[in-house]
């Protein structure tokens, strides 16, 4: 039986769109949720970066062309966006690590959107997530890139895990599947 919940597709099908549609559905029916999604940063109608943002309400920079504000390190480059390593752990951690301290018996929804190659560069992120993973009292809710290229370790230990039920978004599924999303992260709080 699945534990947790994870779409994936290709970059623009409407992933991070779903996930805050069932963010919506499953908030409005009082389930306790928290965790982060990623946005994309446009200036003059041109994508320039990626911030983190919280469920609540907190934004940092996750990402932008050839740095950004504080210039992250040069090696944590994916294409033309330079990841804020510093930023994104500085929302993000705690997120992940707080989400087992609650002492009641009720199940949490963590989202994570996404796990994918400007995340991976964080150690303590690829810790957090498989803690989460091999843990209970934690549902995920999240994102994966598609294969492509050279296989990401913690994206195919998602994708391949007994207990992750993925989703494949589509241009032709993607209006139709929300319902089905949110049934599967129900039944994962059973």
């Amino acid at each position: 039986m699945a534990k947790h919940v994870f779409l994936t597709g290709p970059p623009g099908v409407g992933k991070t769109t779903l996930i805050q549609k069932a963010i919506e559905i499953l908030k409005s029916s009082g389930l306790p949720i928290d965790g982060f999604y990623t946005e994309e940063v446009r200036e003059g109608g041109r994508r320039i970066g990626f911030d983190v943002v919280t469920l609540n309400g907190r934004r940092g920079i996750l990402s932008r062309v050839g740095g950004g504000p504080a210039t992250a390190r040069r090696e944590y480059r994916v294409g033309q966006y330079i990841v804020d390593l510093a930023s994104f752990e500085e929302l993000a951690l705690p997120l992940l690590r707080n989400v087992h301290l609650d002492s009641s018996a009720v199940k949490k929804v963590c989202v994570i959107d996404e796990i994918g190659k400007m995340e991976l560069f964080s150690q303590s992120f690829i810790q957090a997530v498989r803690q989460l993973l091999s843990g209970s009292g934690v549902v995920m809710l999240g994102t994966i890139p598609v294969p492509k290229g050279k296989p990401l370790g913690l994206v195919e230990e998602v994708r391949s895990h007994k207990e992750v039920k993925v989703f494949t978004i589509t241009k032709e599924n993607r209006d139709n599947i929300l319902e089905e999303v949110v049934k599967a992260v129900r039944n994962c709080l059973k």
